[in-house]
């Protein structure tokens, strides 16, 4: 079973948790303002990369809190976790899994 480092309660299962999507999607300032296509592109629009991938996730069976992971999707190991509102940590710095 897979692991996950839960930022505030700890490494759990990763039965008690959710996926929220891509982290860091920066809401637009005046949603009012913004054209269809500028609405559409911020509610669909998402990075769907190889590799290190920063994500939004939920502790939904645990603490309830949301945070931010670092996972590579190519072998789906978690290489950080962290709050949000905090920066992503360096890639240089993540210690990365043996496979």
């Amino acid at each position: 079973m897979l692991l996950i480092d839960c930022p505030y309660c700890g490494a759990r299962p990763e039965l008690e948790f959710v996926y929220g999507g891509q982290a860091h999607v920066a809401r637009p300032r005046n949603p009012a303002e913004c054209s269809d296509e500028q609405w559409a592109d911020f509610l669909y629009w998402r990075d769907n990369s190889r590799g290190v991938h920063a994500e939004r996730w939920r502790h939904t069976h645990g603490c309830g809190q949301f945070f931010n992971a670092l996972r590579d999707t190519t072998n789906d190991h978690f290489l950080a976790t962290y709050r949000v509102g905090e920066a992503a940590p360096a890639l240089e710095r993540v210690a990365r899994p043996r496979t």
